[in-house]
């Protein structure tokens, strides 16, 4: 599956605004998402977009059942 040019982004726009004081679930993102009209088929893909972010540093996964995921201070 292909990320679509811009999802992480959105993601990362709606994040740095709302500045969480934890680390969310994907599914409290995909809330957060829709609170700020940005839409995304499901948590699934916001976990999947965020996993690529993930690799090259922007985000930080954070282990767990369900992962959570943080923006780094680089990110915001």
């Amino acid at each position: 599956m292909r990320i679509r040019r811009g999802e992480f982004e959105r993601i990362r726009t709606v994040l740095a605004e709302a500045d969480p004081d934890e680390p969310l679930t994907a599914r409290e993102i995909l809330d957060l998402l829709d609170e700020h009209g940005e839409s995304f088929d499901s948590a699934h893909r916001v976990a999947t977009v965020l996993g690529r972010e993930a690799d090259a540093g922007p985000i930080e996964v954070v282990d767990g059942q369900p992962y959570r995921y943080r923006l780094g201070e680089e990110a915001r």
